[in-house]
């Protein structure tokens, strides 16, 4: 029961106006046919929306540590007739997911929570496509409280970039659009 509630506030904050989900979107370009992983789904929010942006010949895995979340996830893909949406548990990521077919993979509120993020994404590398990209939206430590998560849940953008490029990865991008949060893209550097 909590961790319903938790999953639809989730989807609400990622919904909201201010949190830009439409600019989100076009700023990600995606097309039909595309392979998205979002890693931290909640909800499923953006993962839904994934899914009719890469329409059917495309494919949207949803992770989560959240059976909960999951099950919602599917539950909301079915009723709104996507069938390209497939739920995965974060411990069986790298055994699920095609190596390297991702188009994107998308954190949304999540890169805080991962431990040993170099680490982690050097693995990441191995899912994505050549041209495939890596994009993280994490709040910014000094956006006001009342908005956001406690200070622990929050990464500035140049510990990010350091982390991933540590990890062999380059900017594509930077935005400042969310006022409360940081969002970088992200592609494995070349001749790693």
């Amino acid at each position: 029961m909590l961790d319903g509630l938790r999953a639809r506030m989730f989807n609400w904050s990622a919904s909201r106006k201010g949190s830009q989900p439409d600019r989100i979107l076009s700023t990600l370009a995606l097309k039909k046919g595309d392979r998205v992983a979002e890693i931290g789904s909640g909800g499923g929010y953006f993962a839904l929306r994934f899914a009719a942006a890469v329409g059917p010949e495309g494919y949207v895995y949803c992770i989560d540590v959240n059976r909960t979340f999951l099950d919602l996830v599917a539950r909301n893909a079915k009723k709104a007739g996507l069938s390209n949406v497939v739920t995965v548990d974060a411990s069986e990521m790298y055994s699920k997911l095609p190596k390297a077919r991702m188009d994107l993979i998308f954190l949304r509120s999540v890169y805080h929570h991962l431990e040993d993020r170099a680490e982690y994404f050097r693995k990441v590398a191995g899912l994505l496509r050549p041209e495939g990209r890596v994009a993280i939206i994490d709040y910014l430590p000094e956006a006001s409280l009342m908005m956001g998560p406690p200070p622990g849940h929050r990464t500035a953008p140049e510990t990010i970039i350091a982390e991933m490029r540590s990890a062999g990865y380059d900017v594509l991008g930077k935005y400042d659009f969310l006022t409360t949060q940081a969002f970088v893209i992200f592609k494995v550097r070349e001749g790693l």
